[in-house]
């Protein structure tokens, strides 16, 4: 019998294995070096940014903007290769001015030979490209680090979800055994002298300060002691949703 791929979160979900799901996820959104997406566009984050939208990610973060084709993958979304990628990217940076392009919505480290192919095209352009990540994959694989070591014009955003195995369990769904890999994902990449910052949902109706307090001091124990993009929890139709689901009230 075929297992169950998981959604969104509820008070009845069980913690499952994050790479295990990821594993899962890119059986369905990878295909060969082609990987799905819904949209191309540009957004003023980032002070102007052209963006992808993918398809697909292996945790399930109650707090996530990203509409449903994070939870149902395989009823959303078109393959795109990577030179369609790179060449809407540069398209609508181009039409409006912007020097920075990015792939976000799903997590942009599944499906690496889809990503690296991207990198490749944009490495020898003008513009910056911005990875954002979870981290999970980065950490579990120092390797996949060192592939990125080669592009220079390559910024990381690592997205911390949680100060604790607990609040990563509780927040993201995921076992609490994954909630180290991010924080070895910024060790790696400090290692490998590769431009990035750490961001992290410290919103106080979701994050307690005594589990702030425990995530910032485990960052200083790997040394990082840089800038720290804390966030906040805004009220995106999806994210309403997927916290009530799974039982938050913080717009009750």
């Amino acid at each position: 019998m075929k297992e169950e791929y998981p959604s969104f979160l509820t008070s009845e979900s069980k913690p499952f294995d994050s790479l295990k799901l990821a594993s899962q996820t890119e059986e369905i959104v990878c295909k060969g070096n082609s990987r799905k997406y819904t949209d191309f566009y540009c957004t003023g984050v980032y002070r102007g940014i052209s963006t992808g939208y993918t398809v697909g990610c292996f945790l399930r973060c109650v707090f996530c903007w990203v509409d449903w084709s994070r939870d149902f993958p395989s009823r959303e979304g078109e393959f795109f290769s990577p030179l369609q990628v790179f060449y809407k990217l540069a398209e609508n940076a181009d039409k409006a001015g912007y020097k920075k392009v990015r792939i976000s919505g799903g997590e942009p480290t599944l499906c690496p030979e889809h990503l690296i192919a991207v990198l490749d095209l944009s490495s020898e352009t003008h513009f910056l490209f911005i990875l954002e990540t979870n981290g999970l994959l980065l950490g579990n694989d120092p390797e996949y680090v060192n592939k990125l070591k080669k592009y220079k014009n390559i910024h990381v955003r690592v997205s911390l979800k949680a100060g604790t195995p607990e609040g990563f369990e509780r927040r993201t769904g995921g076992k609490g055994e994954f909630y180290e890999l991010p924080f070895k994902a910024i060790e790696y990449l400090k290692k490998a002298g590769i431009g990035f910052h750490v961001a992290a949902m410290t919103d106080s109706r979701l994050m307690s300060e005594d589990e702030r307090a425990k995530m910032l001091n485990k960052l200083k124990s790997i040394d990082y002691q840089d800038y720290l993009e804390e966030e906040r929890c805004d009220s995106y139709s999806s994210a309403v949703e997927r916290l009530e689901k799974a039982g938050f009230k913080l717009w009750k």
